[in-house]
């Protein structure tokens, strides 16, 4: 059965913010007419036969924006930022950034769009969560689809991501970009050279590898102290092997219609191979609940071996572990074969999105200024300082490739980074990995890896469908499959137990949830 759809298309994603635009108006100034000159006083003044001098030309006055955005520390930038100015400078526009702390930001968002009184554009992570389904739903903005095409970066906006942030066919978000490929095994390239082993190509490669990191003391130091893969609460590493066994990315298509991923025979053998590491002892027993902050600390302290994500953290892992074995190293690869081929699953190639409300952006006039703020922050100069910052400030360049002077984790970097102000980086192109060329082999490789990984990803095509059921039981019915997913690889229900709980997930939902996304998908499709 193939379920898979693979594409080739680069992608950009796209972060929803909520903006309150507002006109600044000015008063522009003209000087008078001219007077001719006299020797005595006159009843009144000869008219000027001359021509009046030029009047004098205004600029456009600044265009307010409000954005609430996401904050990920307590330092964030001011309006005497450096970036920020040079923001508003390049745009014309003067800021609003309203920072809200990351962990509360939901309930924010809630009850900001509960309030019907919102800022210029405000940032979602899922345009499908129920509160903003329904505020789209409810008219509350603006759908920007048709306006695209009319801005130079804009424009350029990858089809498939934004397919994935429709609503039922139309295009209410500008999403900030994710590499869609970006999916990747991170693993101790220095245990394999010491084991005599090459990089994995196939599911039993990475069985084997996973074992000989258990059992054969890949670190060399006669102690029966290792294992082969890291993993979390976060149920992430298994939804990306379940693609490397054919299964679908959360729906398949089987005769036309939509079938859950998790109702497919691949999604079952996938789920045995996870069981079977489990029992053998190749990843970490109390993966059920392992704080995913702590997820680099046995590969970076010598405990672990593999990690299975984002292509992106095998440099993390590898620059943090230099610090503690230098002569530890870190390779990264995208996917292995499996029975089907070399599949992969992608992102969704957003961060998020921006939504521009209609409580705050009352005309056609005023949508336009703010989608023209945005597709002049894409520009390769916005593009380079909301990623980077100043040159010479933030980083340097040396034979085309960057250099930070000050990371991501300082905190004296100004203005980006733990300063919030790549919050609205929306990245449409994605020309970052171009401007700046990373200095180390490992960055690069990655960033080679997730392009390459492009070509295998599989789609989903219930991604941009809507279904009323999940709406209010989403939360409930993707729990149902989570806790039958756990219990079966940690062996506390059998085939027959799985099952059953599918049924369960069927009854409580399940099934109205399948009807309701094939009506939306078949209505798509006419």
């Amino acid at each position: 059965m193939k379920w898979l759809q693979t594409s080739k298309r680069p992608l950009f994603a796209l972060a929803s913010i909520a903006v309150t635009a507002s006109v600044v108006v000015g008063c522009s100034t003209t000087s008078g007419p001219a007077t001719a000159p006299t020797a005595s006083p006159a009843p009144a003044p000869a008219p000027s036969t001359g021509p009046k001098p030029a009047e004098t030309q205004v600029a456009e006055p600044p265009f307010k924006i409000s954005l609430m955005l996401k904050s990920f520390s307590n330092d964030n930038a001011t309006p005497e930022s450096k970036v920020w100015k040079k923001v508003e400078a390049y745009t014309n526009t003067k800021l609003d950034l309203q920072f809200v702390p990351d962990a509360s930001y939901l309930d924010k968002m809630n009850i900001t769009l509960a309030s019907g009184s919102m800022p210029t554009g405000i940032f979602v992570v899922n345009v499908k969560l129920p509160a903003v389904a329904n505020a789209i739903k409810g008219g509350a903005f603006w759908e920007i689809g048709p306006y695209l095409k009319d801005y130079p970066n804009l424009s350029k906006a990858n089809p498939v991501i934004l397919n994935n942030t429709s609503v039922n066919g139309k295009y209410y978000a500008l999403y900030t970009t994710r590499p869609i490929g970006r999916m990747g095994i991170s693993f101790r390239k220095d245990w394999l050279d010491n084991l005599g082993m090459k990089e994995p190509k196939t599911i039993d490669d990475f069985y084997n590898m996973l074992k000989a990191f258990t059992n054969n003391d890949p670190d060399k130091n006669g102690k029966d102290d290792t294992y082969g893969m890291v993993v979390t609460k976060y149920s992430g590493p298994w939804d990306i092997m379940q693609t490397w066994f054919g299964a679908p990315n959360k729906w398949g298509i089987k005769d036309g219609k939509l079938v859950p991923a998790h109702l497919t025979p691949e999604y079952l053998e996938a789920i045995k191979f996870y069981k079977k590491l489990y029992d053998e002892k190749l990843v970490n027993q109390d993966f059920a609940v392992y704080d995913s902050a702590k997820w680099n600390d046995p590969i970076v302290n010598g405990k672990a071996g593999v990690a299975v994500d984002v292509a992106d953290r095998s440099y993390q892992i590898d620059e943090k572990m230099k610090t503690v074995d230098p002569k530890g190293s870190i390779d990264v690869i995208g996917a292995v074969s499996g029975p089907k081929g070399l599949f992969n699953q992608p992102s969704t190639g957003y961060g998020g999105v921006f939504l521009i409300s209609k409580s705050s952006v009352k005309t056609e006039a005023e949508l336009k200024k703010v989608l023209q703020f945005f597709d002049k922050t894409n520009d390769k100069e916005l593009q380079g300082l909301l990623s980077y910052g100043i040159d010479g400030t933030h980083y340097k360049m040396e034979n085309d490739k960057m250099t930070p002077i000050l990371t991501i984790n300082d905190n004296m970097a100004p203005d980006i980074n733990n300063k919030n102000m790549n919050q609205f980086a929306l990245q449409i192109p994605y020309i970052v990995p171009e401007l700046f060329k990373p200095a180390t082999a490992l960055r690069i490789k990655a960033n080679e890896v997730m392009k390459e990984n492009e070509k295998i990803i599989v789609a989903n095509p219930g991604e941009p469908l809507t279904s009323a059921t999940f709406t209010q039981k989403g939360a409930q019915l993707d729990q149902i499959v989570e806790d039958a997913r756990i219990k079966f690889i940690v062996g506390k229900v059998d085939e027959a137990g799985f099952q059953a709980d599918m049924e369960l997930w069927k009854k409580s939902g399940g099934d109205d949830y399948t009807k309701e996304m094939n009506e939306a998908y078949a209505a798509s499709k006419k």
